[in-house]
């Protein structure tokens, strides 16, 4: 009785499998200074990396975005967290003292529509 070998040589696990996913492209869209109309998105972030302003509302996803028409404005404030919250417990502990804390906020500065428009029954 003769047994049958194998004719090609068995292949290799092979590592190093997947990674081969896109981006997902998180960052701020408009930059200090741009026009935008309302519901044009700022910014697109996993955390809260940039915190709404005046006139920008935030999804559920935390994506950033205009209320109203206007130009874009970047804004660095002074942040002083509660002293029971929870940025109190876990931030301050770990900051030198005398550091000082940062929100930045994205605000749209709302432009006035030019009145050019006219009713049709005032014509």
């Amino acid at each position: 009785m003769s047994t049958r070998h194998a004719s090609k040589k068995s292949g290799g696990s092979s590592k190093n499998l997947g990674g081969k996913s896109p981006g997902r492209r998180y960052g701020y869209k408009k930059a200090d200074g741009n026009f935008v109309h309302a519901g044009n998105i700022l910014a697109t972030q996993r955390l809260m990396r940039w915190h709404p302003g005046g006139h920008v509302g935030i999804g559920k996803n935390n994506t950033l975005y205009a209320l109203e028409d206007g130009i874009v404005r970047f804004t660095k404030e002074v942040y002083i967290p509660l002293p029971r919250s929870t940025d109190a417990k876990d931030m301050v502990s770990k900051l030198p003292k005398g550091a000082v804390l940062y929100k930045t906020f994205i605000n749209v500065i709302p432009q006035k529509q030019a009145a050019t428009f006219k009713l049709v029954g005032m014509l």
